[in-house]
């Protein structure tokens, strides 16, 4: 399944050069001037585990496949976005279809590279965009609350709870704080997801610094300087130093981190972190023709994870044969953990585990 991650952001705050980083490309265009980015571009990037290769070195498949991710770097936001100014219109259908953000605040100074406010200032940058989001979703809230008000005067039990959540989400946008931090109940949760709102969506914040800011801006100092609560993921990071590595050999991009004092690349931090911000997380399937990583959603159930590899198991669930990963790394693979006891045989209740290495049997 395609999980996607919107890299959103003012114009000229690295969202292009962070993409081309990410998928080691220079598809993305990355000139000095605002919506040089129109038409999304998008990018599959590998999520780093360091699992599958030791579940490879057991196995010796013939191929090893990680889990991916998408990654869509979508034009630059400004203000007037909701109503149509700039890109708005475009921006914000893009931004509609991803499954989470990942929103790029410029920390980096320097006249050479133009800012469309005039100056540096990451708690306005991030302002900027997420007031657009949220005037959006008023917008569009506010247009669906109507409607289903007019539906639910006939007494219609689904609409009266569609109206309840929708006027709790409603009050919190008018206060101007994203839709996400409306605590819900799973049955509400269900009813929100209909909604497609914006700020509904997790957000994974990466807080763009110049070479020389990257031992001195920790993730406090950039949690504070984008006025963001403690729990919000916030993750410093150089795009052009990421980009520059890609040039690089990797004896000479090691040798590049180590001038650097890095002990290694921000990438894999971001792409760990949006992995998480999505909510997802990863079971294993290992035999001789392919060690493969598995994206699903935590608290999904066996039957739900095996249809990710194929809708026939799902419908067709047995029974899922299960090791925990460490077993079947500790005790030196599946046969070995089977004589041990550590194989479980999982019904449909069970819920997956991070690192479950499961074979699923299945009637169709």
């Amino acid at each position: 399944m395609a999980l996607q991650i919107g890299i959103v952001g003012l114009p000229n705050v690295g969202k292009s050069t962070l993409f081309n980083a990410l998928t080691r490309t220079r598809g993305a265009q990355a000139a000095n001037y605002p919506f040089c980015t129109i038409e999304p571009n998008v990018g599959i990037v590998e999520v780093p585990d360091e699992r599958l290769q030791k579940l490879a070195d057991l196995v010796h498949p013939e191929k090893i496949i990680p889990a991916a991710i998408e990654f869509v770097d979508i034009a630059g936001l400004v203000r007037g976005a909701s109503k149509g100014e700039g890109l708005g219109n475009k921006f914000l259908a893009a931004i509609r279809e991803v499954d989470a953000l990942c929103e790029v605040v410029r920390l980096f100074p320097g006249s050479d590279v133009i800012h469309v406010e005039g100056s540096v200032d990451p708690k306005r940058d991030r302002e900027t965009v997420e007031v657009e989001l949220i005037l959006s979703d008023l917008e569009s809230l506010e247009k669906r609350l109507e409607k289903t008000r007019n539906a639910a005067r006939t007494g219609d039990k689904e609409k009266l709870k569609e109206v309840t959540v929708a006027e709790k989400i409603l009050a919190t946008l008018k206060a101007g704080n994203l839709a996400i931090t409306v605590p819900l109940s799973a049955e509400e949760e269900l009813i929100a997801q209909s909604f497609n709102l914006l700020t509904r969506k997790p957000v994974l914040y990466a807080a763009n610094v110049a070479e020389d800011q990257l031992h001195s801006v920790s993730v406090h100092e950039a949690r504070t300087r984008l006025n963001l609560p403690d729990d919000a993921q916030v993750i410093t990071i150089s795009a052009k130093i990421e980009e520059d590595l890609q040039e690089l050999s990797p004896d000479e991009a090691a040798a590049f981190l180590q001038q650097l004092s890095v002990t290694s690349s921000g990438l894999s931090r971001l792409i760990q972190s949006a992995y998480a911000a999505l909510g997802y997380q990863t079971y294993f399937t290992a035999g001789p023709q392919e060690v493969r990583a598995w994206n699903i959603r935590k608290g999904w159930t066996a039957p739900q994870a095996a249809g990710v590899i194929h809708t026939d198991f799902e419908k067709g669930f047995i029974r899922a044969e299960t090791i925990a990963y460490a077993d079947y790394v500790t005790l030196g693979g599946e046969l070995k953990a089977k004589e041990a006891g550590k194989m479980r045989s999982e019904g449909k209740e069970y819920v997956v585990q991070d690192g479950d290495v499961m074979h699923f049997r299945f009637n169709v």
